[in-house]
C-alpha cells in the first residue's frame, strides 16, 4: 500500500518500537465496547474487525475492517473519552502496534502536538474506513433481490450516521482545542510581544493565497529588491504576494517572518478541521441530508482554500491558478471545496510517478455558467476507465480510493449535478483535464 510522506513518518516515528508491538490470535477481543481504551492501534499485519452492539436487542453488527496500514481507537484516544466505542476482534492472527496517552511527542517545534501530527491520521482513516465499509455493502447489496434494496440502503443509512457521529465527537474536539491555543497564543503575544501580534494576525486573518509558482517567481522579485536570503524570500512572498512589502516588515525580518508562519499554521489548522467535519455532512449525503447553501460564495475563494488544505500534497507539484472575475453564486462553500479538494488530490495521486507533476487550475464565466478546468501532466486515463470513474467506489487502486479528505468521484458527480451542473473528464498521453460547469443562476 502507497502510503502519504506524513502518513509514513508518523508510522516510522511512533510505531516501530518493539515494546510497544504486540500478537494476536485470531478470535481475540483487542477492545470491547463500552470498555477502558487508552491507546491508538496500527495494524502491522493481519485484519481485525469492529462490531457494535444493539442496547435495545443485543445483536451486534460488524461497522469496519480494519487491516495492514490501517488504525483504530481513533475516536477513544484523540477524544480521550478512553472508552471504546466498538468491540474489535482479530479476524486471522495479527501484529498490532500503539501509542498510549504516555508516548511522548516527538519533534513538536517542527510537527506541533500530537493532536496536529495525527490530524491526518484521524481523518484519513475514519474516512477509508467508511469508503471500505460502503463498498462492501455495494457488493452485498448486488446479490440481494431488488426488494431488499431499499432497506439495505436504510441500513447503510444508519451505519453512516453512527460513523457521522464518531467523526463529529473527535473532530469537535479538535476545534475547540485549536480555538482556545489561537487564543491563548494571541493573549500570551500581546503581553510579552506586542510588536509582533500584527504579523501574526495576517498570517491567522489571510494566511497564504498563492500556489507554488506564484510563491517562486515572487520570491526571485524579492531577492533583487531586498537582498533577502532564499528561504525568508520564500516565506515573505507567501505572506505579501503582490505589491510593496510595507516597511515595518524589515525591522526584524525574521522574527515577523516567523510570527505570521505561527499565524498561518493556525489557519490552516482551523480550516483543516473545519473541512474535516465537512466529511461527516458528506456521509450524511448517502441518507440524504441537505447543506446550506448561501448567495455569495466566492469560486475562486473555494480553490484557495483547498489549495491551502492540500499544501503538503502540493510541495513537488508546480500548481499554476488562473482566475477569471467571477460573480458570486448561490452555493454551498463546503460542498465545493470538498469537489477541488477530491479532484486535486485525485491529480496528485495520479501523477505521483510524474517526472515534473504539474496541476493547471482555471477558471472562466461564460454567460450563465462557471467553467472550471483542473489539469494534471499525469499518466493518460484509458477510455474504459474514463467510462467507470463515476461509478460509486469504483477504483484502479488496491485497497480504495486513498483521498484523505474527500468521498470519491462519485460524490463529486453527485455535488455538482446537484447543482444542475456537468463534470467531465478528457484525457491524453500529455494531460488529463476534468473540466466542470456550473450554472449562475
Amino acid at each position: 500500500m502507497v502510503q502519504p510522506k506524513a502518513l509514513k513518518r508518523i508510522i516510522d516515528t511512533y510505531f516501530r518500537d518493539s515494546a510497544r508491538t504486540m500478537s494476536v490470535t485470531s478470535g481475540t477481543h483487542v477492545l470491547r465496547q463500552n470498555g477502558y481504551n487508552d491507546k491508538l492501534y496500527w495494524v502491522k499485519s493481519g485484519e481485525l474487525s469492529g462490531y457494535l452492539k444493539n442496547k435495545e436487542n443485543g445483536l451486534s453488527a460488524k461497522v469496519f475492517v480494519v487491516k495492514e496500514g490501517m488504525f483504530f481507537g481513533v475516536h477513544s484516544f484523540f477524544a480521550q473519552t478512553l472508552m471504546a466505542s466498538t468491540t474489535v476482534i482479530a479476524e486471522k492472527d495479527s501484529e498490532i502496534a500503539w501509542i498510549d496517552l504516555l508516548t511522548p511527542v516527538e519533534d513538536p517545534e517542527t510537527y506541533g502536538s500530537m493532536t496536529e501530527q495525527f490530524m491526518p491520521v484521524m481523518v484519513h482513516e475514519l474516512a477509508r474506513r467508511q469508503m471500505l465499509t460502503g463498498m462492501e455493502a455495494l457488493e452485498k447489496e448486488k446479490a440481494l433481490q431488488k426488494l431488499y434494496a431499499t432497506e439495505q440502503m436504510t441500513t447503510l443509512g444508519q451505519l453512516a450516521a453512527g460513523i457521522a457521529h464518531e467523526l463529529n465527537n473527535a473532530i469537535g474536539v479538535l476545534s475547540s482545542k485549536i480555538e482556545n491555543l489561537q487564543t491563548n497564543i494571541i493573549d500570551s503575544i500581546s503581553t510579552s510581544k506586542p510588536e509582533m501580534l500584527e504579523f501574526m494576525l495576517q498570517g491567522i486573518n489571510v494566511g497564504q493565497t498563492t500556489g507554488s509558482q506564484q510563491v517562486r517567481e515572487r520570491s526571485k522579485i524579492l531577492i533583487k529588491q531586498h537582498n533577502l536570503t532564499r528561504e525568508q524570500a520564500k516565506t515573505l512572498a507567501k505572506a505579501i504576494p503582490q505589491g510593496d512589502v510595507p516597511k515595518q516588515w524589515f525591522s526584524q525580518l525574521d522574527e515577523a517572518l516567523r510570527y505570521w508562519d505561527y499565524g498561518r499554521d493556525l489557519r490552516d489548522m482551523r480550516l483543516a478541521a473545519k473541512h474535516s467535519a465537512s466529511i461527516v455532512k458528506s456521509v450524511k449525503q448517502l441518507g440524504g441530508s441537505d447543506h446550506v447553501r448561501q448567495n455569495d460564495v466566492d469560486i475562486n475563494e473555494t480553490l484557495h482554500k483547498s489549495l491551502a488544505l492540500l499544501q503538503s500534497n502540493l510541495r513537488p507539484v508546480e500548481v499554476v491558478l488562473r482566475p477569471a472575475v467571477l460573480p458570486l453564486i448561490n452555493a454551498s462553500s463546503t460542498e465545493l471545496v470538498q469537489v477541488w479538494i477530491n479532484l486535486i488530490k485525485n491529480a496528485c495521486d495520479a501523477m505521483e510517478n510524474t517526472a515534473s507533476p504539474k496541476i493547471e487550475i482555471v477558471t472562466r464565466h461564460v454567460k450563465n455558467k462557471i467553467l472550471v478546468t483542473i489539469t494534471n501532466n499525469g499518466p493518460m486515463i484509458d477510455e474504459p476507465t474514463r467510462r467507470k470513474i463515476f461509478q460509486p467506489n469504483f477504483t484502479t487502486k488496491k485497497g480504495g480510493l486513498s483521498f484523505g479528505l474527500g468521498l470519491g468521484l462519485s460524490i463529486v458527480q453527485r455535488i455538482i449535478q446537484s447543482y444542475d451542473g456537468t463534470v467531465v473528464v478528457k484525457s491524453d498521453e500529455e494531460r488529463t483535464t476534468f473540466r466542470i460547469k456550473l450554472p449562475t443562476l
